[in-house]
């Protein structure tokens, strides 16, 4: 079993930056991929931002450019440095872990919101 939190939302005006991240305790072997995930009212959840054990990296492309995703493996945490942040970007955003073929390793964070004010 693995727990993910989150931390490091909050409210910030256009233009500005945060920098999320989410930290895994527990029997985190399993875990192949750390993800980044945001739903907003009335949309889809949608796929942020993903990195592997091996860094390899993937944005969606309303957010390439602007958000960087990184890892620091000896804390097993995950990070995502989000700038010149939109209104758009307003959501609440999870933390996801998984064992990319291990369909019994999913895991999901709480949620950290996001606040974006124009």
């Amino acid at each position: 079993q693995v727990q993910l939190v989150e931390s490091g939302g909050g409210l910030v005006q256009a233009g500005g930056s945060l920098r999320p991240s989410c930290a895994a305790t527990g029997d985190t072997g399993c875990i192949s991929a750390m993800a980044w995930y945001r739903r907003a009212p009335g949309r889809e959840r949608e796929l942020v931002a993903a990195i592997t054990n091996t860094d390899s990296t993937y944005y969606a492309d309303s957010v390439k450019g602007r958000f960087t995703i990184s890892r620091d493996t000896t804390k097993h945490t995950v990070f995502l440095q989000m700038n010149s942040l939109k209104p758009d970007d307003t959501a609440v955003y999870y933390c996801n872990a998984l064992g990319e073929h291990d369909n019994n390793c999913k895991y999901w964070g709480q949620g950290t919101q996001v606040t974006v004010s124009s």
